[in-house]
């Protein structure tokens, strides 16, 4: 079988399938046009977000077998029309979801500690100590929604700085223990002082964090989000900080970024995003969550084993 590798990953990717029989061609500086004109003489395709594989690529593509996402959402891929001609889709949420665990602790430590703050300060020769005084993580109570690889990579992360983990997924139950309590979102808009994201990018997530979202937590809260940017309305979460509702936060995914999420979608800096970047109550990093050295090279082998897996299943 071929199988067509349209986007750059780590050479283990490449040397697993090619091992286990497959034909790869490396496609990684073509054009969505170019892929879609050979396309058709593949059996298989592996992508990570530069390409969107819609109803009407796949129905120019008799011979399509599978397709692997070589990362952890599938909102590039039309999933179930996929599902409806029998077209394997996988993804590796496996191999990004330490990476991303750390990330979003590291981020929301340096909100805690106004460690980017200080250390700019510092640099400049700047000595405040009572004006950079923190919060602690201990004792306060920690809302994430969404408990699939992600959200659960990051509350395991927590359970070791004594705080309260309350947990809402919509669609898994009966995972809740002695430390990460599952809970409903109603308790976690009573309960929160921090409210982190770990959903995929739906129609019922879509600026799902809106101002009606953010107004129903009984307290002023800190917001994580490093799942997808569109998840969270940017303006209305400025609101929210400009009024004290929300006292800070950490954002790996933006609203405004493009579909590879490899740059921001407008060369002009769009208002709210300016505020954000003018802040110093919001860390901000640009959708690296789940990118280490480590997970580039997981991500890829998860990959290659599930393609290989679904295509000689």
């Amino acid at each position: 079988m071929k199988v067509l590798l349209a986007d750059s990953n780590h050479p283990v990717l490449n040397e697993t399938l090619t091992g286990a029989g497959f034909e790869c061609d490396m496609f990684w500086t073509k054009s969505s046009e170019e892929l879609i004109s050979i396309l058709p003489n593949y059996d298989a395709l592996v992508i990570r977000s530069k390409f969107k594989i819609t109803k009407n690529i796949m129905d120019a593509c008799p011979n399509l077998k599978c397709i692997g996402r070589v990362g952890a959402g599938m909102e590039n891929i039309d999933v179930e029309y996929a599902a409806s001609k029998k077209i394997k889709c996988v993804s590796a949420p496996e191999g990004n979801r330490d990476a991303l665990g750390e990330h979003a602790i590291a981020m929301l430590l340096m909100l805690a500690t106004k460690l980017k703050k200080a250390d700019l300060e510092v640099r400049k020769g700047i000595w405040l100590r009572a004006e950079n005084r923190g919060f602690e993580i201990k004792d306060k109570t920690i809302g994430v929604i969404g408990y699939g690889q992600m959200g659960s990579s990051f509350a395991k992360k927590l359970t070791g700085f004594d705080c309260n983990i309350l947990v809402y997924d919509k669609y898994i139950s009966g995972f809740g223990n002695d430390v990460i309590i599952e809970s409903t979102l109603e308790n976690l808009f009573d309960e929160c002082d921090i409210v982190s994201l770990h959903v995929p990018l739906k129609k019922e997530t879509e600026y799902m964090v809106d101002t009606t979202f953010i107004n129903k937590f009984k307290k002023e809260i800190y917001i994580i989000n490093t799942a997808r940017g569109k998840c969270l309305k940017t303006a209305d979460l400025v609101t929210a900080i400009e009024t004290g509702k929300v006292k800070g936060a950490c954002l790996d995914v933006l609203e405004y970024e493009s579909v590879s999420f490899e740059q921001i979608e407008n060369k002009e800096i769009p208002q709210p995003l300016n505020y954000l970047i003018n802040s110093d109550k919001v860390i901000l990093s640009p959708h690296i969550g789940g990118w280490t050295h480590e997970s580039n090279f997981k991500m890829s082998k998860i990959i290659a084993e599930k393609m290989i897996a679904a295509l000689k299943g």
